[in-house]
C-alpha cells in the first residue's frame, strides 16, 4: 500500500487553484469553410443553448469549419430561401426528447443553397444526446468531403476519488456533458480501453495488499481476471495485437513489463521508478517516464532489449506522456505555476509547444493521433482541453469532476 500511494502520487491528476491559459493558434480562416447554424429545438428549450454550443464546438474542433457565432432560431420546415446567410454551408437541426432523444439535421451548401445531407439520429436516454450531436457533426464533416474525425464519437473513461480508499470509474463523452458511473465500491484504478471499438476496458482493483488487473465488457458486464501482483499493477497501454504494457512492482520497485499471450516480460530494470509505458514506432519501442536522472523525464527503449535513450531535454518535471507512431506528447513543468504540453518525436527532434502558460497536464492522443486531450487545472476546477494538431485549433470544456486519478480516451 505504501508503494501504491507513492506511485499514484507520482502520476495522479491533482486539483490546483492556479490559473492557466491555453495557446490558441487558429488556422488561417480562408482555408476553413464558413458554416451557419439554424436551431429549431423547442421541446427541450432548457438545453437549447447547450445544444447549439456543442454543435459550434464540435464543428470548430474538426479544424475544417469557421462557425458563425450567431445561431438563428427558426421552424425546422422553414424554406431555405427564407434564411439569409453568406456562409458556404448552412446547418439546420431539430433535437427533441421524443422517445429519449431524437435529432434531425439538414445540411445545405452553395449559393443558391442545395441540400447535401439529411439524417435522423435517436437514442433511448435523453442524457446521451451529446453523442447524437457528435455523430451528426462527424457525418456533416464527411458530407463536406473533409478527412474523417471519428475521434469525436469516442467515450472517455476515468477513475476518480470519492473518499478514503474509494474510487469510481466513469464514462463520458469527450465534452463531459454526458457522464455515467459504471464501477463502484473499493479502490478501482487506471482504466484503459482494451479495444479500438471501446467495448472492453482494463482496470486495477485493490483489495488487501493485492492489486488485480481485470478486463471488463462495459455492455455485458462480464469481467475476467488477467493477473494480480503485490506492490503496483497498472495497464498503461494496449496495442492492436492485444499486447499490454504494465507498470508492476512485485518487489517494491516500479518497472515496466510486456504482457502477451498470458506471459509477462520485464522490460526495465532500474532501482528507481519506471512507469507509464506507451507503445511507439509501430510497436517496436516504447516511451515511458523515469526518474533515473533524478527528476521525472521521458525516455525511449526498444522492446527487443536495446538501450534506454532520453528524448526530452528541458523542464524540471516531465511526468506524463503518450505516443502515436513516432509522435510523442508530454507535460513539462517549467515553473511552480506552469506546466505545458509539448509535441516531439521518438528521436527527440522537432519539438514544439502546444500550450502556453498555466497548468496543463496528462496529454493523450486521440485514437487516430489527430487530436490531443489534456487536463487543464484552473481556479474553477478541472477542465478538459483539446488541441487539433494539424488544424491548430483548441477548445476546452468544464469537467464538473474533481479528484481525477487517471483518464483514457
Amino acid at each position: 500500500m505504501r508503494f501504491l500511494i507513492l506511485f499514484v502520487t507520482f502520476i495522479t491528476l491533482i486539483n490546483s487553484n492556479e490559473p492557466d491559459a491555453v495557446l490558441k493558434i487558429e488556422k488561417n480562416v480562408d482555408s476553413r469553410a464558413k458554416i451557419s447554424i439554424v436551431s429549431s429545438t423547442s421541446t427541450i428549450s432548457n438545453k437549447a443553448k447547450k445544444i447549439s454550443t456543442l454543435f459550434a464546438s464540435d464543428l470548430k474542433l474538426t479544424g475544417h469549419f469557421l462557425v458563425d457565432s450567431k445561431v438563428e432560431k427558426k421552424d425546422y420546415n422553414t424554406p431555405i430561401f427564407n434564411i439569409a446567410t453568406k456562409s458556404e454551408y448552412l446547418l439546420m437541426y431539430n433535437l427533441t426528447n421524443k422517445g429519449g432523444a431524437t435529432l434531425d439535421i439538414k445540411l445545405f451548401k452553395g449559393n443558391p443553397k442545395k441540400q447535401i445531407l439529411h439524417k435522423n439520429y435517436s437514442v433511448r436516454k435523453l442524457e446521451k444526446y451529446p453523442f447524437l450531436i457528435h455523430k451528426a457533426v462527424s457525418d456533416i464533416n464527411s458530407a463536406a468531403k473533409f478527412p474523417k474525425i471519428n475521434w469525436i464519437n469516442r467515450y472517455v473513461v476515468l477513475s476518480r476519488y470519492i473518499g478514503a480508499k474509494q474510487t469510481e470509474i466513469m464514462l463520458a463523452d469527450y465534452t463531459f456533458t454526458y457522464k455515467k458511473t459504471i464501477i463502484k465500491g473499493g479502490l478501482n484504478l487506471f482504466p484503459k480501453w482494451a479495444d479500438a471499438n471501446q467495448r472492453e476496458l482494463f482496470y486495477s482493483s485493490y483489495k488487501g495488499d493485492i492489486l488485480t488487473l481485470y478486463k471488463l465488457n462495459i455492455y455485458t458486464g462480464k469481467k475476467r481476471k488477467i493477473l494480480n501482483s503485490k506492490g503496483m499493477l497498472a495497464c498503461s497501454d494496449v496495442d492492436s495485437q492485444g499486447r499490454l504494457l504494465l507498470t508492476m512492482a512485485p518487489n517494491s520497485q516500479a518497472d515496466i513489463y510486456l504482457y502477451s499471450n498470458g506471459s509477462t516480460k520485464r522490460l526495465t530494470k532500474f532501482s528507481g521508478i519506471d512507469v507509464g509505458g506507451k507503445f511507439a514506432d509501430g510497436g517496436s519501442s516504447m516511451v515511458f517516464v523515469s526518474n533515473r536522472m533524478g527528476t521525472p523525464n521521458i525516455y525511449k527503449k526498444p522492446l527487443n532489449g536495446g538501450s534506454v535513450e532520453k528524448i526530452v531535454f528541458h523542464g524540471t518535471n516531465n511526468s506524463s506522456c503518450d505516443a502515436y507512431g513516432s509522435q510523442v506528447v508530454y507535460s513539462s513543468k517549467e515553473s511552480r505555476k506552469s506546466y505545458n504540453i509539448y509535441l516531439t518525436t521518438t528521436s527527440g527532434g522537432q519539438t514544439r509547444p502546444l500550450t502556453s502558460g498555466g497548468i496543463n497536464q496528462f496529454p493523450i492522443f486521440s485514437h487516430d493521433g489527430k487530436v490531443v486531450m489534456f487536463i487543464k487545472r484552473t481556479r474553477g476546477g478541472n477542465s478538459i482541453g483539446f488541441i487539433n494538431i494539424s488544424a491548430n485549433v483548441s477548445e476546452n470544456f468544464k469537467m464538473g469532476i474533481a479528484r481525477i486519478q487517471s483518464i483514457d480516451w
